[in-house]
């Protein structure tokens, strides 16, 4: 899985080594397990979805993490895998859930794997999470319209927040870098992701 990804979007050596490092198929439902290798998008409880491996490259890669990346907040836990990924990137990561279920296995599923440096809350993701800000990226991993303001709030100075934006019917993946408290944006791609939800279940 991880050649054919870096074939069709070369991975960056740091990048590549953490999707190495975490296998696809511990984040996978049973029922699902021999589509764990494949680089499509897998469906979960209530229309959430694992990511597609390549998504998630892309998604990493956008948020320009280098060594003075310390935490990062990401708003949709789903199966957890993108919030592993990150674990083994970035020292601290936040990751919101609004799907009770989701929150309950993606905490067994980091139990299991060792994995310590995440912190996951069962809440509306467009809250953010305001006792742990600022955070240096911020990643979306559904669908939204905008971004809230609190989110921008909670970006540190030289932040970047990364988030597929529905605009003109179509899902844009946007960036959005915090340069003297103002806020700079870049269109990069299309793309498809699930639509975020408000509340929590």
């Amino acid at each position: 899985m991880i050649e054919k990804l870096n074939k069709i979007f070369p991975l960056k050596p740091e990048i590549k080594k953490a999707f190495l490092s975490i296998d696809r198929k511990d984040f996978t439902p049973a029922s699902l397990i021999f589509h764990a290798y494949t680089i499509e998008a897998l469906p979960l409880a209530n229309d959430s979805t694992i990511s597609s491996p390549l998504t998630i490259a892309k998604m990493t890669t956008y948020l320009e993490i280098d060594k003075n990346v310390d935490s990062v907040l990401e708003i949709g836990c789903g199966s957890g895998y993108q919030a592993a990924i990150l674990s083994k990137l970035i020292r601290r990561v936040f990751s919101i859930e609004r799907l009770g279920k989701l929150v309950t296995e993606a905490k067994e599923k980091f139990r299991k794997l060792n994995i310590h440096n995440i912190n996951l809350k069962h809440d509306d993701g467009l809250n953010g999470w305001q006792s742990y800000a600022p955070f240096d990226r911020i990643l979306f991993s559904a669908t939204t319209t905008e971004i809230p303001e609190r989110l921008f709030k909670q970006l540190n100075e030289n932040g970047i927040l990364v988030a597929p934006i529905l605009k003109n019917n179509k899902e844009i993946v946007t960036q959005f870098k915090k340069i003297n408290g103002k806020i700079i944006k870049k269109e990069i791609e299309e793309c498809k992701f699930v639509p975020i939800k408000k509340g929590k279940e």
